[in-house]
């Protein structure tokens, strides 16, 4: 467990750097979960995330020798804005590996506060293997290495937002729910609730297809997941770390995984209803409200909205991925004859007045009776794709539905 002194010294730390970020109640999500729904926006940091915490307070603490030999990380994007800031504001030099997939936007952030601290290098296609990359330039340069998540003075500076929580709220908290990725913000709170707050219930809450904690947990020991969805690009890591799934297998109550499509679907009604531009891990723990709905009526709860670093050209996937979850989108293949007025029978026969065609894809080959084209149908209810399929079946279409079949699905659509 971090210790409170370890904590208080952090705070000290980023005390003129990190904002005291609001804690603030939404009407909404209260009024639709029965309960008081408070939102402690980490989003409102500098960085616009709140691994700024974290990488300030370890950078900072570096004896000078260590400083002048410059400073190195691995991140997805969050955790190199905040070495980047930090660096800029120590006049330290920084050189930052990120996944070759990292959103450009994130990539333009760490250079805009980084500005001349800071040399970044594009190296592997996950963290994990970032990670790898930057541990190998780190031993050849003897330069320091700032870990995202597992390192007591990086979780100390992340469960600087603990002290906050404790000190804005005015009445005890129920519920808490954070985000985990690597695990060092749920490590840092759980440490400082621990000591603090001991009735509070910690949910940790990670996205469904990079599960790593909630695996490790299960099976009692650090376990390395073999593939993750990386789509939750802030809390998709293979592997936790040592020290924060230590804490967290003893302190965390619960740990909930949320669907992808449910973190858009998230994201999107936040938009619309809040104003409220999140990315993906930042949409996390308000997307697990669903999944606790009965236990939290009439509780206290705090969700931790970690970041709002979303690029803006992923709109239209995660559009595509909320329509899936909620049902609304679905393709097939679909056996068509090849003459004149298919299409139009199949429209009329098989389709409702509401549903549309959003996607087809077809070649006509003049030797063949018969040829295949992929369909994406959008809904307006859920409800109307059992008359879909009835259809299909009635009027004998030969079809494959492609939403359950991940790897075809993935081959064709994605």
């Amino acid at each position: 467990m971090i210790t409170l002194e370890k904590v208080t010294q952090a705070k000290e730390r980023i005390m003129n750097v990190a904002v005291h970020t609001p804690l603030v109640k939404n009407e909404n999500l209260s009024e639709a979960f029965s309960a008081q729904v408070w939102l402690k926006r980490e989003d409102l940091q500098p960085v616009r995330s709140y691994k700024l915490r974290g990488a300030y307070n370890k950078i900072a603490s570096l004896s000078m020798t260590q400083q002048q030999k410059g400073v190195v990380c691995a991140s997805a994007g969050n955790h190199a804005q905040g070495v980047a800031y930090a660096c800029n504001k120590l006049n330290i030099e920084a050189t930052i590996f990120m996944p070759v997939t990292t959103p450009q936007q994130k990539i333009k952030q760490v250079k805009l506060f980084g500005k001349d601290k800071v040399k970044i290098v594009l190296k592997g296609d996950t963290f994990d293997e970032t990670f790898q990359d930057a541990s190998r330039f780190c031993e050849n340069s003897q330069a320091v290495f700032i870990h995202p998540f597992d390192d007591r003075e990086v979780i100390a500076g992340q469960g600087t937002i603990a002290l906050e929580l404790l000190d804005s709220a005015k009445e005890p908290i129920d519920y808490l729910f954070v985000p985990i990725g690597g695990g060092g913000l749920a490590a840092g709170v759980c440490s400082v609730f621990n000591q603090l707050s001991s009735k509070t219930k910690i949910i940790g809450v990670e996205p469904a297809g990079a599960s790593s904690m909630k695996t490790s947990i299960q099976n009692g020991a650090n376990t390395t997941l073999e593939h993750i969805d990386k789509f939750v690009d802030g809390a998709a890591v293979k592997r936790v770390g040592e020290i924060t799934f230590a804490i967290c297998k003893e302190v965390l109550h619960d740990i909930v995984s949320v669907p992808e499509g449910k973190v858009c679907s998230t994201i999107l009604q936040l938009y619309n209803e809040e104003a409220l531009v999140v990315e993906p891990a930042g949409a996390l723990t308000i997307a697990a409200l669903d999944f606790y709905k009965e236990a939290i009526k009439g509780k206290n709860v705090v969700c931790i909205v970690s970041g709002s670093n979303n690029d803006i050209t992923r709109t239209e996937e995660i559009k595509e991925r909320s329509l899936l979850y909620e049902g609304l989108k679905h393709y097939f293949i679909v056996n068509f004859p090849q003459r004149p007025g298919a299409l139009k029978e199949f429209v009329n026969n098989v389709l409702g007045p509401d549903d549309d065609i959003t996607y087809f894809q077809f070649s006509k080959k003049n030797n063949r009776e018969s040829g295949p084209a992929v369909v994406g149908v959008e809904l307006k209810d859920q409800k109307d794709f059992r008359k879909i399929e009835e259809q299909l079946q009635l009027r004998k279409y030969s079809y494959q539905y492609l939403n359950e079949d991940a790897d075809l699905f993935t081959h064709l659509i994605l």
